[in-house]
This record gives structure tokens, C-alpha cells and sequence, in this order.
């Protein structure tokens, strides 16, 4: 058993001789320089890479800048945006008031949200009738045909671009964003079709009105408490600001540019409007417990949180008898890929990448990415921050980590 630091004991997963969980020491030693060529190539600020199998840490490794401008290192407690990396949290979230008999996953969103109730569906020869209430379910896995306003140009999308369904001039509250979202046709027949949207920022306040809690306190008190995520929420505190560093973008030279700091960030700043799609800040142990947790069934450390049939329930394909998630897929292996309730599952073996079927993961918009594998007892998580990352370190991290598998 390695030695472990003062970080891990307080996260109560421990450190782990490679060779004890069947993984080799020497090619988990191979991912450290692959990411540290990116920073000394001037590609990335930092990066951050973990991987644990059979609950125990074999490789956490802190590589580059946490700050580009003030040059502070990364380290293991850095904060993270995690943006959509929130998805799954909420998802979680929202199931346990499921367990509860709060809703049922069939019942119309706008029983508990109704400015959902009457809303048309935009067709090439106008508004028309949905065929049925987008239910609780189609919003958890993209199909209730809401969309984002930012990865597509039809007339829907426009529109939410009009309203400012995103950025700091539109809704203030996921309150005022539901209300705002009600006026707005959906894009397609709920149920019909997978579309990556702000689902589950509406989620966020049906758990809301649902628990009677915000949605920051509901998270704070029955999810990351109990779970000892202690460096999980919206907002950064004041105290935890120093750990907290810059976000990143190519500019057209292809050099690293700041796209957003520490003392101007949305993340430091009151936030009112609580994103369950994206707006969460983490450290790498923290999602670790998370994921842990899920990897266990719904439970850590002894503390339950949801049951093992909400986990499989959760990581089930959805999607519409032969519809694509569009996450994932390639020319020739369509239909290797589906969507859950929250998370993105391989359905079937996957044929550009190792990985088992079964699978479950998703990303954020700054390039991090998680993943649980059930069939190794495994998780990973990669944490960056840059935003339109236009490299293949997701792919490329997954390679690193199943080529470490020895049995």
C-alpha cells in the first residue's frame, strides 16, 4: 500500500499498489508525460488524470498551471468548472425524491412545472399540438424536445438565442429560465427524438418545487454532505477562491488565452441562477466519491443514497427503438452508444475505443470528462480547463487507462 496523503485519508479512498487490482504500474506511468507534452507544447494550462479500480486510487497526478496568469501549480484540491459534468449530479438528485414517490418518471413535467403546460411543437408548416406532455422521464434523457440555442441553427434554436436562454443578460433564476422556456415551442415531438438541451436545468427546478428546497441547499444537504463532497457547489467560497484557477481557449494564432479568471468569475460572483446542466465547480476527489458511489450501487462508506436498482434503472438506454445519442458515434458503429438518465451508456462493445459495454459517462464543456465501468470495477476522470478543446485528450486518456489493465 502506497503512502497516503493527509487529502486521501479525509476522502476516505485510499491509495493503491497498481498491482493489487490487477493494473501495471509501469503503463499507468505512461499517462503522466502523454499529457505532460500537451502543457510543454503550450496546448493546455494543466491537467489533472485519476483513475481507481476495486475502490482504491492507482494513479492521481497533478500536471502544469491551476492560474495562467499568476503560474500557481496545479495540485490535488484545485477547482474545477465542470460545466455538464453537473448533469449527472442532478440527475442523481432528482431520483432520489423518485425513491421518495415525490413524481413518477412518466408524469408530465408540467404537473410540478406548469409553465410547461400547453406547449406546441415547431413544424416546417407551423405550431402544432404535442402528441403527448413531455414527461419527467423524456427530460432526463434529451428526448422532451427541448434543445440549447447554441449547437444549431433551426428556428427553435434561434429562438432561445433570442431570449437569452443562456448568458448573463437572460433568466436570473431556473425559476424565471422554466418560465421563459414555456414560451418557446419544443423543437420535436417529445419522445421522439434525442437532442442535447437544458433538460436538466429544468430538472434543477422541479427539484425545486418538489422538495420545497433551491435547488444549491437540496445538493448541499442530502447529496455532498453525506457524501463528504466538501469542494462541490455553485458558488465558490471566499476561503476556496486561492484554489480556484483560470479557464482557456485557443485564439486564431492557436495560442492559450484566458477566457475567464478567478476575481471576475460567474463562479466567485452571487450566483442566483443554480444550472443543473452546468454549473457546478468540483475537485477531482470529490466527483471521485461520486462516481464511487454510483460504481457501488448508491452507496459510500456506508452511507446509502440511492438503491442498486436506481443505478441500473439510471444507466439503461432510453433512446427511441433506433434513435442515436449523437455522443460518441462514428460512421459504420451507429447504435454503440445510448443515453440514460443522465448519463451517456455503451449499449453494445465499443469498436473505436477500449472500454467495456456497460459503461457509463459524460463531459463538460472545458474538456473533462468521467467515466464508471462497471464490468472492471473502474472509474476515471480527466479534469482540464479549456474550453473548445480541439484535441482528442478524452479519447486518448481512455486508451492510457484500459491498455494499464493487466486481468
Amino acid at each position: 500500500m502506497l503512502a497516503v496523503t493527509p487529502l486521501l485519508q479525509a476522502a476516505d479512498i485510499r491509495k493503491g499498489r497498481p498491482e493489487s487490482v490487477d493494473m501495471s504500474s509501469e503503463r499507468l506511468d505512461r499517462i503522466k508525460p502523454f499529457m505532460q507534452a500537451y502543457i510543454d507544447d503550450g496546448k493546455l494550462a494543466g491537467v489533472q488524470t485519476l483513475v481507481a479500480r476495486r475502490g482504491r486510487i492507482v494513479h492521481f497526478e497533478s500536471m502544469g498551471t491551476l492560474n495562467l496568469d499568476t503560474g500557481e501549480p496545479l495540485k490535488e484540491d484545485s477547482l474545477f468548472r465542470i460545466y455538464s459534468m453537473t448533469k449527472p449530479v442532478v440527475s442523481l438528485a432528482a431520483m432520489m425524491l423518485h425513491e421518495e414517490g415525490k413524481f413518477q418518471l412518466n408524469e408530465p413535467i408540467a404537473k410540478y412545472l406548469p409553465a410547461f403546460d400547453g406547449v406546441k411543437v415547431y413544424t416546417d408548416k407551423g405550431l402544432v399540438d404535442t402528441t403527448h406532455k413531455p414527461t419527467i422521464r423524456e427530460l432526463m434523457s434529451h428526448t422532451a424536445g427541448l434543445t440549447y440555442g447554441i449547437f444549431g441553427n433551426t428556428e427553435v434554436d434561434k429562438m432561445y438565442r433570442e431570449r437569452k436562454i443562456l448568458g448573463n443578460e437572460g433568466p436570473q433564476t431556473i425559476e424565471e429560465l422554466v418560465n421563459v422556456l414555456g414560451e418557446v415551442p419544443l423543437l420535436h415531438q417529445p419522445g421522439t427524438r434525442w437532442r442535447y438541451s437544458v433538460s436538466v436545468d429544468v430538472l434543477g427546478r422541479l427539484i425545486e418545487v418538489v422538495s420545497g428546497m433551491p435547488l444549491d441547499e437540496f445538493l448541499d444537504e442530502r447529496l455532498f454532505t453525506p457524501l463528504g463532497m466538501d469542494d462541490t457547489f455553485f458558488e465558490v467560497p471566499d476561503d476556496k477562491e486561492y484554489r480556484f484557477g483560470t479557464n482557456h481557449r485557443r485564439n486564431r494564432e492557436g495560442k492559450l488565452i484566458v477566457t475567464d479568471r478567478p476575481e471576475s468569475s460567474n463562479y466567485t460572483s452571487e450566483v442566483t441562477l443554480f444550472s443543473g446542466g452546468g454549473g457546478l465547480v468540483s475537485t477531482t476527489m470529490d466527483y471521485l466519491r461520486f462516481c464511487q458511489m454510483l460504481l457501488n450501487g448508491g452507496e459510500l462508506d456506508g452511507v446509502r443514497i440511492v438503491s442498486p436498482k436506481t443505478i441500473e434503472t439510471m444507466t439503461l438506454n432510453h433512446l427511441p427503438k433506433g434513435e442515436k445519442s449523437g455522443y460518441g458515434e462514428r460512421p459504420g458503429v451507429a447504435g454503440t452508444v445510448g443515453f440514460g438518465l443522465g448519463f451517456g451508456v455503451t449499449t453494445e462493445p465499443p469498436l473505436t475505443s477500449l472500454g467495456s459495454k456497460g459503461e457509463f459517462s459524460w463531459g463538460g464543456l472545458a474538456g473533462t470528462i468521467f467515466w464508471v465501468d462497471p464490468e472492471e470495477d473502474l472509474t476515471a476522470i480527466l479534469m482540464v480547463q479549456m474550453v473548445r478543446n480541439p484535441y482528442p485528450l478524452r479519447a486518448q486518456f481512455r486508451t492510457l487507462v484500459y491498455q494499464s489493465l493487466t486481468d
